[in-house]
């Protein structure tokens, strides 16, 4: 079993409306200041008035923002303690979380300068430096650094146990929750059902968050969520409280063709991950990682940053974070990435870097 297998067995757009300056036509939502959760530490409170949402200097205080994904999701609720954890343990930073489209959009801001930090799926990040993928066509997005592992993400596909669909060819003609738009969810769905030689025209199209499909699943509103979670995932453990659901299975030949085509990799959900699961699941899986800002952080900034969350991750009580704890860990996913100069530092001190 290789590193990236075991790694994940183991723990089993924001000022303008698009991104005029990178000539994109990802769109982007105006950010709304409700979006933002400050830090806990007590100079975030009081500095965040007074911050416009840049990574500008107050004095010797930097206030940042960092990316996360939709609100019912893992990225936001993980993130918002991320941003804790930054805000707490570096000297004059404060780290405001907000609630994005996840990781395309994520990078695509990073990118432009309108945030400092963001998580994404490793997989996009690669695509966005080569303009491939969902970047084909919008040029290359490369102003961004890698700052470190967050956890593995897997797709996982949740039906109510009574609606007859045993299948992934069975979602022909249903009501699908594919994850927002632009997001790194709804890429790897529709690479899924490409597997089965499906596209989006054969299926009734939902671009939710996660949470928000759960709760479109429970009322009866969809026949099928997409997600890449955290494994186990608090949502789908939080769904199955509410109804009987079960997960679909990615069958073998779909598996081949998309390790043949794609940088997603095997991966299998055992039975005693959910409590309602009777038998193994097979999914696809990739990188949560943590980028940073090459144009709004520093060296130094970008060093007390990856130190502070690195240092600290024992403090977060999301499940997830305990990935971030092993050390062992730290640098997966950065493989073909630009690494930002303050993690580089951190990592190199940290003696996990040549």
């Amino acid at each position: 079993m290789n590193k990236f297998k075991t790694a994940l067995l183991s723990g089993t757009f924001l000022s303008v409306a698009v991104l005029a300056a990178c000539d994109s036509d990802i769109d982007v939502d105006e950010l709304d200041e409700d979006d933002l959760n400050v830090g806990d530490s007590d100079a975030g409170d009081d500095e965040a008035d007074d911050s416009d949402g840049d990574a500008s200097s107050n004095g010797d205080s930097s206030q940042l923002q960092i990316g996360t994904g939709s609100t019912g999701g893992t990225y936001y609720a993980l993130g918002q303690e991320m941003a804790n954890v930054i805000s707490d343990n570096a000297d004059g930073v404060t780290v405001n979380a907000v609630s994005t489209g996840a990781s395309n959009e994520n990078i695509a801001r990073v990118h432009n300068g309108d945030l400092d930090l963001g998580m994404t799926v490793h997989i996009p990040a690669l695509d966005a430096l080569e303009g491939a993928g969902d970047f084909e066509g919008q040029g290359e997005f490369d102003q961004f650094g890698y700052m470190g592992y967050i956890y593995p993400e897997t797709n996982q596909i949740a039906v109510r146990a009574d609606s007859g669909i045993e299948s992934i060819e069975d979602l022909e003609g249903m009501r699908v929750n594919l994850g927002p738009p632009n997001s790194a969810s709804q890429s790897a769905s529709l690479m899924i059902l490409e597997a089965y030689g499906m596209t989006e025209d054969d299926i009734e199209v939902y671009e939710e968050g996660f949470g928000d499909g759960a709760g479109m699943l429970q009322d009866g509103n969809i026949d099928a969520t997409f997600g890449l979670l955290g494994l186990p995932a608090d949502n789908i453990t939080e769904l199955d409280s509410q109804i009987d659901i079960e997960l679909l299975s990615i069958d073998e030949e779909a598996l081949d063709t998309i390790e043949a085509n794609s940088m997603y990799e095997r991966i299998v959900i055992p039975a005693d991950t959910y409590e309602f699961l009777e038998e193994d699941v097979n999914a696809i899986a990739a990188y949560a990682v943590l980028i940073g800002s090459n144009e709004t952080i520093d060296e130094d900034l970008g060093y007390e940053i990856t130190k502070a969350l690195y240092e600290n991750a024992g403090s977060i009580t999301h499940n997830q974070g305990e990935h971030m704890e092993d050390t062992d860990n730290l640098l997966l996913g950065n493989e073909g990435l630009p690494m930002h100069p303050g993690a580089e530092r951190y990592f190199e001190e940290a003696g996990l870097l040549n």
